[in-house]
């Protein structure tokens, strides 16, 4: 049986959480190294039929960064995010992914060994999210940045660009 074309075209989904905290009328991020520890990123992953999208981000977050809070139930933002290089038999997989902010509480050792989750100011995540990145990818995850300083509503943080 044929897929409609839609469903044939479009993107794999994945979920984000977007871990902040609040410092003074400053935010932090907290992000986690991908599995090879060569970039930073969102503690995202699949979603999952059982689960909405905002408990599987936040399940992610649990695992991969050891974070607990606060999830918003409805996404606030979307972007697309790669896996792979082109030169490895899988090449480049772009995934559509919906992405959550989640008010960190409290904290704990990750399940996921590696991660090494840090907290980056707004200034230094939009940097280490860009780095090693095509353009394109830096400049997805650098507008994640910007929408949760925007959704996070303080004025100063939003513009501290």
């Amino acid at each position: 049986m044929m897929l409609p074309r839609a469903t044939r075209l479009a993107l794999p989904l994945q979920v984000a959480a977007v871990c902040y905290r609040r410092v003074k009328d400053d935010a932090e991020f907290l992000l986690v190294q991908t599995n090879g520890g060569n970039k930073w990123t969102f503690p995202k992953g699949a979603t999952e039929p059982r689960l909405s999208h905002s408990q599987a981000a936040e399940r992610e977050a649990r695992e991969e960064a050891g974070a607990f809070g606060i999830i918003e139930p409805r996404h606030f933002h979307m972007y697309v995010h790669s896996k792979g290089v082109f030169w490895q038999p899988e090449g480049v997989q772009e995934y559509m992914v919906k992405a959550f902010l989640l008010e960190v509480r409290k904290t704990r050792e990750p399940e996921e060994d590696d991660r090494d989750p840090t907290w980056f100011d707004a200034d230094h995540a939009r940097a280490i999210l860009a780095k090693g990145r095509e353009v394109k990818y830096a400049h997805e995850l650098q507008t994640v940045i910007e929408r949760a300083l925007q959704q996070i509503g303080s004025a100063s943080l939003a513009s501290s660009r």
